[in-house]
């Protein structure tokens, strides 16, 4: 291990002891950047990696609510505003109670390269907070959108930094949260906040495009292996935004996908998942995956199972940080899985992606297969920069685009640093050498 490298892990270790996920991300990125800074000695002369670990800004914050039986509850919320070199923060909130300043941090810290890989010009950032929306009133989730904007608002704006949804904060809370930040600020800020509904600024094509560009950069792979989705069988854990449109993205390619997961149990149906089915039950009627085997006998349910005992061609990680480990990985190994492509953020524990680089199984990390949902935000923003609102077809051509590029750069910092076929090491070089530029051409900031 290059000494820079060795130098700045012992400094992030000893600063952010109390977050192993976020010491995870770090860990997983810089061990993979040895061959560019022996390339390039003004990374350690400059001392560019410990600066790019510490996020230039961090906010914690207390939220008030009062739930529906008059009772004063109490939250805490988060902003990361990581790394602005490439433009505003952006990235999405998530609103789940694991969230804390470690889990925002890796996000953020995440972000950065994902958001860099896009080519669009865009920073790394993350927030949220440690409410849990299930099983909340819409009266109770609008108040708590209100008050945690209420304190946000003054930390946020279209070019200074950019919110999204995530885990827990889907289409209703974006809009409590606008509806808010436009009540405080006296202005309609179209481009401060991304996810919107369609008909009051937002894009067409958001809701399904980190599931559909996992889809698209799992293509990629195939076809540069000779290969394709169609026919393939698949397995997709998470019954979420992200797993659900890969789902929709699986089947228009001609893949079956044969199991999907939320945190009750698995779904198993050898005839394929039935798309229109799952999203009524997860999106509309907000119910468990079991519902599911109600409306198709020829599924089973399996209580507090995973996904990843199914035989399968193709698995994608969709639903959260950490959770295929790696006997997970050997049993998927085991039965002959030809692809893994990651939808969530950081699914994948470092051991199990170990055991997918040693059978040669082509992986795909999520900085580089999840970048849709960003990269369409992205364009959303532009759209309301422009007072533009573009049609489904050329959202999805960008995303497609977006998605193609990100793999042609994986590969080819792959290949340049000796590295070959190894998509971990290709997007997390891309993405580092495009903030690194930046942050020597904006000087000691």
């Amino acid at each position: 291990m290059h000494s820079a490298i060795k130098r700045t892990l012992e400094v992030v270790e000893r600063r952010n002891h109390s977050e192993p996920v976020f010491l995870q991300a770090v860990h997983e990125v810089l061990e993979t950047l040895g061959p560019v800074v022996e390339e390039h000695p003004e990374i350690a002369d400059l001392n560019l990696l410990e600066r790019l670990c510490e996020p230039e800004r961090q906010i914690i914050f207390r939220v008030v609510w009062k739930d529906d039986a008059g009772n004063v509850q109490v939250n805490r919320g988060f902003r990361t505003e990581f790394n602005s070199v490439l433009g505003p923060y952006k990235g999405g909130l998530r609103f789940h109670p694991t969230v804390n300043m470690g889990v925002i941090k890796f996000l953020g810290f995440e972000q950065i390269f994902k958001n860099s890989l896009t080519g669009l010009n865009i920073g790394g950032g993350k927030g949220g907070a440690d409410f849990d929306p299930k099983g909340k009133s819409d009266d109770e989730v609008m108040r708590f959108c209100q008050a945690f904007m209420s304190e946000l608002f003054r930390h946020i704006g279209h070019r200074r930094d950019v919110p999204a949804g995530d885990i827990g904060v889907g289409a209703r809370e974006i809009g409590y949260l606008f509806g808010q930040y436009k009540k405080l600020t006296n202005s309609y800020e179209l481009g401060v906040i991304t996810g919107k509904g369609v008909s009051w600024g937002g894009s067409q094509g958001r809701t399904e495009a980190t599931g559909f560009g996992a889809v698209y950069f799992a293509e990629e792979i195939m076809q540069a292996a000779g290969d394709s989705l169609e026919g393939k069988s698949c397995v997709i854990s998470g019954s979420g935004n992200v797993a659900l449109y890969a789902l929709r993205k699986l089947n228009d390619l001609g893949a079956t996908v044969v199991a999907c997961s939320d945190s009750s149990g698995a779904i198993f149906d050898p005839k394929g998942i039935d798309f229109s089915a799952l999203r009524l039950i997860k999106e509309v009627e907000r119910e468990r995956i079991e519902k599911y085997c109600e409306i198709h006998p020829s599924a089973s349910f399996r209580p507090k199972a995973k996904v990843w005992d199914i035989p399968c061609d193709a698995a994608f990680p969709c639903a959260t940080q950490n959770e295929l480990e790696v006997d997970d990985a050997r049993k998927l190994v085991q039965n002959g899985c030809k692809l893994v492509c990651e939808g969530a953020n950081m699914p994948c524990t470092p051991e199990a992606i170990k055991v997918f680089h040693q059978a040669k199984i082509p992986f795909g990390p999520g900085k580089a297969a999840n970048a849709g949902g960003v990269a369409v935000s992205a364009l959303e923003m532009q759209q309301n920069a422009g007072l533009e609102h573009w049609p489904f077809d050329r959202v999805d051509e960008e995303l497609r685009r977006i998605m193609r590029g990100i793999h042609t750069s994986c590969l080819h910092y792959a290949d340049k640093y000796q590295a070959s076929g190894n998509y971990v090491a290709g997007a997390n070089i891309g993405g580092f050498l495009r903030v690194a530029e930046a942050m020597m051409c904006h000087g000691l900031i």
